[in-house]
């Protein structure tokens, strides 16, 4: 009896996905838990594993078609690998492998394969694979992959133009590249546009001297790392005293839900890092549980399943505040986007040495500014400004965020 395999739950306020790659065609042998396909979310990619073995009698959609959970992608006939079955595969796969392979117009690494519609995209554009930064499953190259290093402007040093050639006048026209938001991209984008349209964002400032939390990783760096083999970073301590301020003011960890406001008695914390498809915001579940040391070591955690792809749905789930720091990117300020159903998100900046006055003389402290937005339908302004009063109050005297007061 046939059996068909179903797209999963894909999580938490994620409805659809894009098939983005295939791993095996109709008539292929598949092993249990094989990966079939790979999935593009709005937040990460999902594999879809084979539930049984089995040669696969159907593939109901193409790369690049929208899925539902529930739906069923694909349809596998169980049992043993028929000698039939082996002979046909084997033809088959070589067959693809060199379909794929021969399109690029540079060879890529020899221990990379590329699907048709990656090297289509390489041979179309007169590209090195060996070039473009892979981030699918076995370090594959993906369709994303190629486009991304399009837009990045990487791809021009592919096309091997001799240094000291004369300079071309080219029509505008012909300047320009028109390249294909990918359905990834289109989600995010219109997901964006979704959060301004639903909530009233409103955003408010204050800045914070650093000088006591600097000072406090300087005397303590060296034993902390000896320790617990991390550094302490300056996460950690924004991540506390946001726990510090939300509990004051719960009202920036609550959700609208219809005519109802959900406040929430714990404290998942979302924290925006750069992951291998762009910015991902992993969760650190029930944060006011850890202490400095944990926090750290379950923030460089994420950061590295963020940088190989391997992040879970249940990674990115159950977020009640986001911290977004633009300060390592250089950004001295922004107005971050509320991460919905979320009702506060903070914006980290990087620190400058600035003159500021000081019990009435001017001195040079490593100052940032702080960035707030809230949903104002849950929020007063008056409680936004106190609860960003509050994290400076924690953030330039770090004990009390170790007291609690």
């Amino acid at each position: 009896m046939s059996v068909p395999v179903k797209i999963p739950a894909l999580g938490e306020s994620v409805t659809e996905a894009i098939i983005a790659e295939w791993f095996k065609k109709v008539g292929d042998y598949v092993e249990e838990d094989e990966i079939l396909a790979e999935l593009e979310t709005d937040k990460i990619s999902v594999e879809v594993p084979a539930p049984v073995a089995g040669v696969i009698k159907a593939l109901n959609y193409q790369v690049d078609d929208t899925v539902n959970p529930e739906d069923i992608i694909a349809v596998i006939e169980p049992g043993a690998r028929s000698g039939a079955s082996a002979e046909t595969a084997a033809p088959a796969a070589a067959a693809e492998k060199t379909e794929a392979a021969a399109p690029a117009a540079v060879a890529p690494k020899a221990d990379q394969t590329l699907s048709p519609a990656v090297a289509r995209l390489v041979e179309e554009n007169n590209l090195d694979a060996s070039k473009i930064g892979a981030t699918g499953p076995g370090g594959r190259i993906l369709k994303g992959d190629v486009l991304e290093h399009l837009e990045s402007g990487a791809a021009k040093a592919d096309s091997g133009k001799p240094a000291g050639a004369p300079v071309q006048q080219l029509p505008t026209s012909q300047l320009e590249e028109r390249v294909p938001m990918t359905r990834l991209r289109q989600t995010v984008a219109r997901r964006l546009v979704e959060a301004q349209q639903t909530a009233a964002m409103l955003t408010t400032f204050n800045e914070v001297d650093m000088s006591e939390i600097m000072a406090l990783r300087k005397q303590y760096q060296d034993s902390f790392v000896k320790k617990y083999g991390i550094k302490l970073g300056f996460m950690s301590f924004f991540i506390k005293a946001s726990i510090e301020a939300l509990k004051e003011f719960p009202g920036v960890n609550a959700e609208i839900d219809g005519d109802t406001i959900v406040y929430k008695n714990y404290y998942n914390i979302g924290v925006a890092v750069g992951g291998g498809r762009g910015l991902v915001v992993p969760v650190l579940k029930n944060a006011d549980q850890y202490s400095f040391a944990q926090t750290e070591l379950e923030l460089s955690a994420m950061a590295k399943k963020a940088v190989d792809n391997k992040l879970t749905m249940e990674d990115m789930q159950g977020g009640t505040f986001t911290i977004s720091n633009g300060g390592i990117y250089g950004s001295m300020l922004s107005t971050p986007i509320l991460n919905p159903p979320q009702s506060g998100i903070l914006g980290m900046h990087n620190i400058i040495e600035r003159p500021v006055a000081i019990n009435g003389k001017v001195e040079i402290r490593p100052m940032m500014y702080l960035a707030l937005t809230y949903d104002h339908r849950l929020i007063d302004g008056r409680e936004a400004v106190l609860f960003l009063v509050r994290l400076k109050q924690c953030l330039e005297n770090p004990e009390r965020i170790l007291l609690e007061v």
